[in-house]
């Protein structure tokens, strides 16, 4: 593994997919997205994120490769793209989450990536969190 500062071709990937995070809209959609793949009424209905700055933050998210979708008749059901943005949606959580030492945390979030994820009507917001298996 090569460290961010031996490399500015990896920090620069680093830094644009840092942009994508860093939109309130955006994160709480991935967030939303941690708990299992959705559709965007169930993603509209969690989140409050009315339209169209819902489907204008989808794209973006697509366009970044951080969601893939998945046609249904005629809905579109959204999911994240890997484990790699689940786990930096868990570390974020955790870091700015502030129920608890962040080490702990986020010692929990690295260890939910091998935990499967609940199908999305079992569990929300801070108890889907909060629960580790």
């Amino acid at each position: 593994m090569t460290a961010i500062y031996e490399d500015r071709a990896l920090a620069d990937k680093a830094v644009e997919k840092l942009r994508v995070y860093a939109q309130p809209q955006r994160l709480m959609i991935l967030s939303c997205l941690l708990r299992g793949g959705r559709t965007v009424g169930e993603i509209e209905a969690a989140t409050g994120i009315g339209q169209p700055a819902l489907s204008q933050q989808l794209a973006e998210l697509r366009r970044a490769e951080m969601v893939v979708t998945r046609r249904a008749a005629k809905q579109v059901h959204y999911d994240l793209a890997d484990e790699g943005v689940g786990l930096c949606v868990r570390s974020m959580e955790a870091i700015f989450a502030g129920a608890a030492t962040t080490g702990e945390l986020l010692a929990a979030a690295i260890g939910a990536q091998d935990t499967p994820r609940k199908p999305h009507g079992s569990l929300s917001g801070t108890a889907a969190f909060a629960r580790i298996e």
